[in-house]
């Protein structure tokens, strides 16, 4: 089994900055990827950040310049700084990842969610 708990949310006021960890526990044979969603008040998970286990980064247009995605491979965690942030940044962020497990001698690859952190950007 595979556990991700993310950290670092908060109240923030608008222009701002944060910094959320995720990191990621249990029989991990390799993770491919990494991916920071958000879900704001009474609207859908959107997806925010990628980062390849092949180091290819994307970003979501409303975050581009203003967030960073960034991982310690070593330490199994993944990092996303948040900056400049306006209070439509506001939302419950989750950590997700495509982790190849051994199951029973089988390679198999699975998306995990983390519990989500509150981001709060408010005067």
């Amino acid at each position: 089994q595979v556990q991700l708990v993310e950290s670092g949310g908060g109240l923030v006021q608008p222009g701002g900055s944060l910094r959320l960890s995720c990191v990621a526990s249990g029989e991990i044979f390799r993770i491919m990827s990494w991916h920071w969603y958000r879900q704001p008040p009474g609207k859908q998970r959107e997806l925010v950040a990628i980062k390849t286990r092949g180091g290819q980064i994307n970003y979501a247009d409303p975050v581009k310049g203003r967030f960073t995605i960034s991982s310690e491979d070593v330490k199994r965690t993944v990092y996303l700084e948040l900056n400049r942030l306006l209070p439509e940044d506001t939302a419950v962020y989750y950590c997700n990842a495509e982790v190849s497990t051994y199951i029973q001698g089988i390679l198999h690859t699975s998306s995990y969610w983390g519990q989500g952190t509150q981001v709060t950007v408010s005067s």
